[in-house]
């Protein structure tokens, strides 16, 4: 059975080499209220009520309302690292057990607990931010070739969400298109781009980017 073993919110907080910034998100013990954040710069940042969002221009907004990671890969990178990594430490709202959120295909739906469903929009993309955050020498590049980027969500159904919550696949996609692929086409394997520009469910400026790509234009 897929959980929450964590619901993870951050403050803001200055850090060095990156600014003031929300990454640092810790796992919370009360239930929390997700609901459609708005659309970037203007709306409410997080999906998570009580969590922050400093960069409102590149994160945050209604296709990245909700970031999901999985407690398994945070176990793998824990090994590789040779470092403790706890629940929120890249920066995750929802760590989850038992749920293969790089195989997660675009525009699935997750129900989690009782109310709330969610919509798989995007991966996550390494920033110089999650560099800093991490502290560890070369970690975009590593954290690109390992490609297993955890996925953001969008809200389709508001409500609330605490720790223990069952998460349920409900709907998935006919077409093939995971998180994985978007995540390798968007960096070290262009040749897959083509396979984004079919798939309604993603956002647009992510199917903008792979068309412009696909003709020889400038990104």
């Amino acid at each position: 059975m897929a959980v929450v073993a964590s619901v993870n919110l951050g403050k803001a907080r200055h850090l060095e080499g990156a600014g003031v910034t929300g990454i640092d998100k810790r796992p919370v013990a009360v239930p929390v209220f997700v609901r459609a954040p708005g659309q970037r710069p203007d709306g409410a940042g997080s999906g998570l009520v009580g969590d922050v969002v400093c960069d409102r221009r590149e994160h945050g907004g209604d296709d990245q309302a909700v970031y999901a990671y999985a407690r398994e890969d945070l176990d793998w990178w824990a090994a590789e690292l040779g470092r403790e990594l706890a629940n929120g430490s890249f920066g995750e709202n929802l760590t989850t057990s038992g749920l293969d959120v790089t195989g997660a295909l675009i525009g699935e739906r997750w129900r989690v607990g009782a109310e709330v469903v969610l919509e798989v929009t995007k991966p996550r993309i390494p920033c110089s931010t999650f560099a800093a955050w991490l502290g560890e020498r070369g970690w975009v590049k590593t954290f690109t070739q390992r490609a297993v980027p955890g996925a953001y969500l969008r809200v389709v159904r508001p409500g609330w969400i605490r720790a223990g919550d069952e998460v349920e696949v409900v709907e998935r996609p006919d077409h093939d298109v995971t998180i994985g692929l978007v995540f390798r086409a968007l960096t070290l394997e262009p040749e897959l781009l083509q396979h984004l520009v079919r798939v309604d469910s993603l956002p647009d400026e992510i199917r903008d980017r792979a068309r412009r790509r696909l003709s020889g234009a400038s990104t």
